[in-house]
């Protein structure tokens, strides 16, 4: 099965209160999520069916309730809970979740702060890029 195939979502901007200091999480701020899920999109264009493929509606649904949901300090663990969200359909062999934080408390002019993390069911979906 080749999973080259992608469904990218960039920009989901979402309201929360994750951070390390006491007025981020009492005034909040807004976060920028980028998705980038791997899988098979094979089936999906065959059919012409949306319950063949991830429905990005509701996935970007799933994602906002994680930013607004329970704060953590770091957008390290948002950016894992986001992953996990993502990996919750068996479809998805892999994830790239990239989260900005632009307006994150640093005392210069700045034009972004992101993490991105890379997570995936198992090995074999790297075989498959790298062959």
């Amino acid at each position: 099965m080749d999973f080259l195939d992608e469904i990218v979502l960039t920009g989901l901007t979402v309201f929360g209160r994750h951070g390390v200091y006491a007025h981020e999480r009492e005034d909040g701020q807004e976060f920028v999520v980028d998705l980038r899920l791997r899988m098979s999109l094979e089936q999906a264009a065959a059919s012409d069916d949306v319950a063949d493929t991830v429905h990005y509606g509701e996935l970007a649904e799933k994602v906002a309730g994680v930013v607004e949901g329970e704060p953590v300090n770091l957008i390290e663990t948002l950016a894992e809970r986001i992953a996990a969200v993502a990996l919750q359909d068996a479809r998805v062999q892999n994830v790239t979740v990239t989260v900005h934080k632009p307006h994150a408390p640093i005392d210069r002019n700045f034009a972004d702060v992101a993490v991105t993390v890379h997570r995936s069911r198992g090995p074999e979906w790297l075989e498959d890029i790298t062959a």
